[in-house]
């Protein structure tokens, strides 16, 4: 598979120095993380807001989930998402990659933020997943786009979706190529993800997914 490395995924752990050059490395989206567990706040995520809406990127928030109440994960991730610059225009994520972290717990987090948001979070995970569902459908899932972690030239997406809508396809320096991003720095190497699809149709569906932008 020919991958398009259009949007990075970041945390306190990668140390940007240069947005220009992510901007000209064809970097289109930004989805930084917000919070992890109950209390958790990562304070790159509000410090890198502004430099990304100058660079005219796109912007999005992730949730860490961790055991413990959903709901009140799904709040904390809220307070701290929506409290940045034009919160309307920021994608929402949840990273479901705790093996402790059930998949009930994981459908209330994205029920809780559909209920507060009015919009549905994208759903970031890879082996879990595939773990928890099996070849079973859940159409509640269904309703969410897929941001499938598969370090892979050849990822599988779970039968649940018709197909992921953006791929993590290398991280830590594992998968295909590229591993670094100009301007970004990290050990090991960066997380870049796959859109398929042209910055026009990434920018419609960025915030509120492929229906609401066509409506």
């Amino acid at each position: 598979m020919k991958f398009n490395p259009v949007i990075v995924d970041l945390s306190h752990f990668d140390d940007v120095r240069d947005w220009d050059a992510v901007k000209r490395f064809g970097i289109l989206g930004v989805i930084n993380k917000a919070t992890e567990g109950p209390g958790m706040i990562d304070k790159t995520y509000a410090i890198r807001r502004r430099p990304v809406l100058d660079r005219d990127m796109l912007y999005g928030a992730y949730h860490f989930l961790r055991p413990g109440d959903p709901t009140e994960q799904a709040d904390h991730f809220l307070d701290i998402a929506l409290s940045v610059e034009r919160p309307d225009d920021l994608l929402l994520a949840l990273d479901h990659e705790d093996r402790r972290v059930s998949l009930d717990n994981a459908k209330q987090w994205l029920q809780r933020v559909f209920s507060k948001a009015k919009r549905r979070a994208v759903l970031y995970s890879g082996f879990l997943i595939k773990a928890q569902l099996g070849k079973n459908h859940d159409p509640f899932l269904a309703e969410h786009r897929l941001w499938l972690s598969h370090f892979s030239s050849r990822p599988v997406c779970p039968p649940n979706w018709a197909s992921p809508w953006i791929i993590q396809f290398t991280g830590d320096g594992k998968g295909p190529g590229p591993h670094q991003v100009p301007g970004i720095s990290i050990a090991g190497g960066i997380d870049l993800n796959h859109y398929g699809d042209t910055p026009a149709r990434l920018k419609e569906e960025w915030a509120k997914g492929p229906a609401m932008a066509m409506a």
